[in-house]
């Protein structure tokens, strides 16, 4: 097997065009973000090899991003399977392999089926999910691939999310959306080890 080659304007060091952000640079309030990234024990999945670390170069905008994706991604009431089925549904849309390899463990960890996780993947019809998820995926790719929310879809969706973890969803998927924006702008390469799970075209 062929070794992967990082293209000639991607840093080493952090995967993507951009050079990882230095600590000694930033204010107060972005220090908090850095060290919260790059902290062992912090939540985020790549901690400054990714979305996180791109941010900090607009320091202002990681410090006001930080508290809107803790939010969305932790402590809205959408359980963590279809939280991370969301992510998977914006990343699949959006052709992020970034995004779609740090978050198919994560959901496979959180409870979803491998079987969901391929339906998203190869875009396979939602016929044999459970109404919640295949209300998810449906959402998802009218959102991003038709762009427009069909009557049915939307009425199913508020039915089963109700108006405020609706909006908690659809905003989710509208910031990994922005998150994949910024991982192909700058580039960002897969970790060492990692292996591309996303068929793109």
């Amino acid at each position: 097997m062929t070794e992967r080659r990082i293209p000639v304007d991607v840093d080493p060091d952090s995967g993507c065009r951009l050079p990882l952000p230095r600590r000694d640079t930033l204010d107060p309030a972005a220090r908090e973000v850095f060290d919260d990234l790059d902290a062992p024990s912090g939540r985020s999945l790549v901690g400054l090899n990714g979305p996180g670390g791109i941010r900090l170069h607009s320091p202002r905008l990681a410090v006001l991003t930080r508290p809107l994706n803790r939010y969305l991604r932790w402590e809205t009431a959408l359980p963590d399977r279809i939280r991370e089925l969301a992510i998977l549904a914006t990343a699949r849309a959006q052709d992020s392999q970034f995004e779609w390899v740090q978050h198919e463990a994560a959901a496979l960890e959180a409870g979803l089926s491998a079987e969901t996780i391929d339906v998203v993947r190869h875009r396979r019809p939602v016929d044999g999910l459970d109404e919640t998820e295949a209300v998810v995926v449906a959402l998802g790719r009218e959102i991003f691939e038709t762009k427009r929310v069909h009557p049915d879809t939307y009425a199913r969706a508020r039915a089963l999310f109700g108006p405020r973890d609706l909006v908690d969803l659809v905003s989710l998927m509208g910031l990994y959306a922005a998150t994949a924006a910024l991982l192909a702008a700058f580039d960002m390469q897969l970790r060492p080890g990692q292996k591309p799970t996303l068929p793109l075209p």
